[in-house]
């Protein structure tokens, strides 16, 4: 019981872990649902009504209360000793955003119980979601829930910005922080700026459905615009997409320099391009909205600086390979991970690419192509990534290793069978099946079960990883301090799991040289 109180934010981090993980589970039993309904053509399993309620909660499980709780629950644990601060900034203020997550989570899901889920998908696009079309009280509390969700985020937020800021041990300058903590900071930064406005917009939904003939913001008969909530919808959901991928960025840059024996190749471009893709996040908010009316000139100048994102991303991709190139190699499996990781990413990134173009949109919007490359990115993208960072940070949070023969196992089951599931969506969007529909044109059959077979494999292989966690628990190897012995960051200094408010002694911290000694003509391991 003392950990539901605890102010130490390595436990907090381990209890937001935790909720992520239930949520994961309760978003992949939604999207397993949808995938055994359209295994076959017809309505086989489930009403039409209630399966238009599983794609708008499967993704709110996944992005509001697994994948972003999950990055924040890692950057709790490990950016304060990272920093080398004793703990976060305001500890109970911590405490506090997390205990809103779990009302919340219920909150937004209680429609299930009362048999009052909201039917209009994670967007909540006007009309189909004011009170005439979605009378359901589900829809209510799945808005309050989201609010209540946006309300942790920002407690986090400044939470975070505040230990990078202020709490630095000496001799860390901001130029010398970890790039896992840089990718936390650019990503709350994010979530500062943009996590405001989708709660106003969802203030704004539910101020129209609670009280229909007073307020008419999205309403157009009374003088409101639908299309106004589209354009405050995306202004948070295309920065929250870097908000899910930013600290994954992070923990593979932590990765890759440990296992292939040698510094980060270009740290102060990755910085960089970290930063430049948050600005960028914020320009590009209507390639959603191609087909919502908006004129030529604005989606020509959306669709240009939607494709300008690539440069940023791309060059973290080279620098990537940059490090590998030449290293000294370890494949351990949150090596894996992370390779697996930027080859599939790079498969989300290039469709997005596609995507980005006007007349292509046109003709893929709202099918299985955007299914295809969303997935890409958030679940061969994020995914993968919260995978490297549990085989990389399991140590250190336990004192235990986990298998790696278990692991390499995990790794080889979700890669295989995440390109099963998803690749086959890119070629059933391009002939034209539409998304969200619980019934489809028998010629899709065939790529419908060459997907539902592969998503129910892909659960089955994450049962390796769930038995891995729990053994290792308890038969694991039992790690030291720095037991990869080349990750060089604060946390590989002291005990695994680290004490209570971590360090001992206030540590100063010894600047690396990010030149890889070419500057300057001497090397790494002479500067430290």
């Amino acid at each position: 019981m003392q950990w539901f109180g605890s102010t130490d934010a390595k436990r907090i981090g381990i209890m937001y872990i935790t909720f992520a993980a239930l949520s994961g589970v309760l978003g992949t039993i939604l999207s397993l649902m949808i995938r055994a309904e359209l295994a076959a053509p017809g309505l086989n399993l489930m009403s039409d009504d209630f399966y238009l309620t599983l794609p708008g909660m499967h993704a709110s499980a996944m992005i509001f209360f697994f994948i972003i709780p999950m990055y924040a629950g890692f950057a709790n644990f490990i950016l304060p000793i990272q920093v080398g601060a004793p703990d976060m900034a305001f500890p109970k203020l911590n405490l506090a955003a997390f205990w809103l997550l779990p009302p919340a989570a219920i909150i937004a899901f209680s429609g299930y119980l009362i048999d009052s889920a909201p039917q209009f998908g994670w967007t909540g696009y006007p009309p189909l979601s004011n009170s005439v079309y979605s009378p359901q009280i589900g829809a209510d509390l799945w808005l309050l829930g989201l609010v209540i969700v946006g309300t942790s985020s920002t407690m986090g937020a400044v939470n975070f910005l505040s230990t990078a800021f202020n709490m630095r041990c000496k001799g860390m300058t901001l130029f010398q922080l970890p790039l896992f903590t840089w990718s936390v900071i650019v990503m709350s930064f994010l979530v500062l700026a943009s996590t405001p406005v989708l709660t106003s917009a969802l203030l704004m939904l539910n101020l129209e459905r609670l009280f229909p003939n007073t307020f008419y913001f999205f309403a157009p008969e009374g003088g409101g615009d639908p299309i106004l909530y589209q354009h405050l919808f995306w202004f948070y959901s295309h920065p929250a997409v870097y908000i899910m991928i930013l600290p994954g960025f992070g923990m593979v840059s932590e990765i890759i320099p440990t296992f292939s024996r040698k510094p980060i190749f270009g740290y102060a471009v990755m910085v960089w391009s970290m930063i430049a893709i948050a600005f960028l996040g914020f320009l590009v908010w209507a390639h959603h909205m191609f087909t919502s009316g908006i004129g030529l000139t604005v989606r020509m100048v959306f669709m240009f600086l939607t494709m300008l994102i690539a440069v940023p991303t791309g060059i973290k991709i080279f620098s990537w390979i940059g490090t590998i190139w030449g290293g000294s190699l370890k494949f351990s499996t949150s090596m894996m991970f992370s390779l697996g990781f930027i080859a599939m990413f790079t498969i989300g990134g290039l469709s997005g690419v596609v995507l980005a173009a006007v007349p292509v949109d046109i003709q893929l919007h709202d099918t299985y192509y955007v299914v295809a490359h969303i997935h890409y990115v958030l679940v061969a993208g994020s995914v993968m990534t919260i995978f490297a960072g549990f085989y990389f940070w399991y140590p250190k949070m336990t004192g235990r290793m986990l298998n790696e023969k278990l692991g390499h196992i995990h790794f080889w089951g979700t890669s295989i069978f995440i390109n099963v599931t998803f690749f086959v969506q890119h070629y059933l969007g391009v002939k034209g099946m539409p998304r969200r529909y619980a019934d489809y044109d028998p010629i899709f059959a065939d790529l419908n079960l060459v997907s539902s077979v592969g998503s129910f494999a892909l659960f089955a292989f994450q049962f390796v990883f769930f038995f891995n966690l729990f053994y290792s628990l308890k038969k694991g190897a039992v790690a030291g301090p720095n037991p990869w012995e080349d990750a060089q960051t604060l946390e590989w200094t002291i005990a695994s799991p680290p004490d209570h408010h971590q360090f001992h002694h206030p540590p100063v911290w010894t600047p690396i040289d990010r030149s890889h000694g070419h500057d300057h003509g001497h090397d790494l391991a002479a500067a430290e």
